[in-house]
């Protein structure tokens, strides 16, 4: 009888990150060539990624129950991926605050805080991808550096641009939207550098 092929945890966490990167990139390109009536269809593309990604996460803790030796801790592997799939979570819930919020156009630098999303989810996928070989690894540091500048400049960003939509929008059914809006986008940026940050702990600890 056969022996079953050992699951690789560290490609599995990979796949998760590139399903966020590519996720992002198709968030960026909606924003950017922002149509309402084309919208659904643009958002089908992460929702697929979504759900392809929740397939992922639950075969990857089924291997880990039935592991008897994993590359490092089980708990290590499983936090790192629920992270990972949290961007996706939170890139597949902005598209439907689009449609549910019925968002008619983008407010002025939308895309500046969603080009930041996509430059922390490569980030995240560059470094989960780097993982494996963090001990002869060029660029994991880097990449994790990258991610945390990234969201400090995501924060400032984020508080101008709630400044402006307090100061600026008139209509206040607006200025619902858009701070839900704002929220749900930094909270994206915030998971990444939380991925990056635990992935920088797990460095620490197997060195």
């Amino acid at each position: 009888m056969a022996r079953k092929k050992q699951y690789d945890f560290f490609k599995a966490m990979e796949h998760l990150a590139d399903n966020a990167h590519q996720a992002a990139e198709i968030l960026a390109s909606l924003v950017r060539n922002y149509e309402p009536a084309t919208l659904s269809l643009e958002a089908e593309k992460i929702h697929k990624l979504e759900k392809e990604a929740d397939t992922i996460v639950t075969e990857l803790t089924n291997e880990l129950y039935d592991a008897f030796i994993t590359p490092i801790d089980r708990e290590d592997i499983l936090v790192i991926s629920e992270r990972i799939d949290d961007i996706l979570d939170g890139i597949n819930g902005v598209t439907y605050l689009f449609e549910n919020l019925v968002i008619e156009k983008m407010r002025p630098e939308t895309d500046v805080f969603v080009d930041m999303i996509v430059t922390a989810a490569k980030g995240v996928h560059t470094a989960t991808g780097e993982f494996p070989k963090f001990k002869h690894s060029k660029t994991l540091k880097s990449m994790i550096d990258e991610v945390n500048t990234i969201e400090s400049e995501a924060d400032r960003l984020y508080s101008r641009l709630k400044k402006d939509l307090f100061t600026e929008e008139k209509d206040p059914i607006e200025v619902i939207k858009w701070k839900e809006i704002y929220e749900r986008l930094e909270a994206i940026i915030n998971n990444s550098e939380d991925a990056v940050d635990i992935i920088d702990g797990m460095v620490i600890k197997n060195t």
